[in-house]
């Protein structure tokens, strides 16, 4: 693609950056096929192709982020399917990560847009904070208050849990030891949202880790990745809170060491490993590409350290394995939670369009309820067409998002193999193995 940027443009490292993103693509459209809001709509504004020609318009001309700019750019999910798709390796995270800021900076919002992105960035990252609103919320639904709304607002109270699960031991600050001789030390993720909606996943992957000899550190201090509020355009929000995670990991590698850092939420991790990026500029910059380094999917992990035996635990039971976008667009990560559930024993079924979003992505789903409920009836459908038992995710979203339609049960692919070798069976599975 060609582009225009004056002398004086270029000088700025962020315009330099996405003029080279430009450069790259070659209009072919490949994107578009892969493209959930695309697939849906149909309008060439809400493809890749797209939001790439108005983000370009807006950058070269040096024009105010305006309403259709801000439309466009914020039904993208971030799925990044685009990325996985494309021949020419264009950057989209990253051009799409920088138009927002720049909206977010420049475009004043209506007044309800601005309170429910400020309400959504200021709660979702304090668990405290976040657990306490989910029981005011839930008061709400019992005297009816729900009715009342539609839109967003009701798409808030349509994604509060009916019961919010006690808190677990595992999600707070803490060294769980290795059962028999250690074989390595890893750091996990406590996180923000899913320590209050299902601690269990965290809870299985260090059962699972200390029986295989990992000693596993929840740091204190290190909690939100910074993810949501950076894809919200909140890059100082997204940068100050990443950074107290990050300091605190890199307190434990300093002092006791860490082989590895692991994430149960694709999501924060795919925003980890590009802490290199986040942290371009910034004094910690040395510290956050060490940490990127470090940091894998728990599936990964799991595979690499190849000690999990081979089982026929898990014959007789059907899995639709769904594919976080954000692990395996996001991660490239495909077939790492497929084998290690096919170890287990698990018959693994492929979900039809699997490469589509569920809908969820991050705020997405609260934010843009339309292309999200369309999103999910569609996952939905494909998976129920698998004729699985039940289904297994890698990310919090995606197994909120799907859990209300679902007939079958959803759970995390640590829980299951948390299970298949010596731990509890997942809340919901009781009448699979009664």
């Amino acid at each position: 693609m060609q582009t225009n940027f004056s002398l004086a443009q270029l000088a700025d490292p962020d315009i330099a950056a996405a003029d080279r993103i430009l450069r790259t693509c070659v209009h072919c459209g490949f994107c578009t096929a892969t493209c959930p809001t695309y697939v849906i709509a149909g309008d060439e504004n809400d493809s890749p192709r797209g939001r790439i020609y108005l983000i370009k318009n807006m950058l070269e001309n040096d024009e105010q982020a305006d309403a259709i700019v801000t439309r466009h750019v914020d039904r993208c999910l971030t799925c990044l399917s685009c990325m996985t798709t494309c021949p020419s390796g264009v950057d989209y995270m990253h051009l799409v990560d920088h138009a927002r800021v720049r909206i977010e900076e420049q475009y004043r919002r209506p007044l309800l847009d601005r309170l429910l992105r400020g309400l959504l960035a200021n709660i979702l990252p304090r668990p405290k904070l976040f657990r306490a609103t989910l029981m005011m919320g839930g008061i709400t639904r019992t005297i009816g208050l729900p009715a009342l709304f539609k839109g967003r607002l009701r798409a808030l109270f349509d994604a509060l849990p009916a019961s919010l699960p006690a808190p677990a031991e595992t999600d707070r600050p803490g060294i769980f030891k290795a059962i028999g001789p250690r074989r390595g030390r890893v750091a996990l993720l406590a996180g923000c949202a899913q320590p209050v909606l299902k601690p269990s996943i965290n809870a299985a992957a260090i059962r699972l880790l200390n029986r295989l000899g990992i000693e596993v550190v929840v740091a204190q201090g290190a909690g939100c990745c910074g993810a949501l509020t950076q894809h919200m355009g909140r890059e100082h929000d997204a940068l100050e809170t990443a950074r107290g995670t990050l300091h605190a990991w890199a307190r434990e590698i300093a002092g006791d060491g860490l082989d590895a850092i692991l994430v149960t939420t694709s999501g924060c991790g795919t925003a980890i490993k590009d802490y290199g990026h986040l942290f371009r500029d910034d004094p910690d910059a040395a510290m956050a590409r060490d940490v990127a380094g470090r940091t894998l999917d728990i599936s990964e992990y799991l595979l690499k350290l190849d000690a999990l035996p081979r089982s026929e635990f898990g014959q007789g039971l059907k899995i639709a394995y769904h594919a976080a976008c954000s692990l395996q667009h996001g991660q490239r990560i495909r077939e790492a939670p497929k084998d290690l559930l096919r170890a287990a024993g698990f018959e693994v079924a492929e979900v039809p369009e699997g490469h589509l979003c569920c809908g969820s992505a991050g705020t997405y789903n609260l934010l843009q309820p339309e292309f999200a409920n369309d999103l999910r009836a569609r996952k939905i459908g494909n998976i129920q067409k698998t004729g699985a038992a039940l289904v297994a995710a890698g990310n919090i979203g995606c197994l909120q998002q799907l859990q209300g339609g679902l007939d079958q049960p959803i759970v995390h692919t640590v829980e299951l193999l948390d299970w298949a070798n010596g731990g509890p069976m997942p809340v919901g599975l009781d009448r699979l193995r009664g």
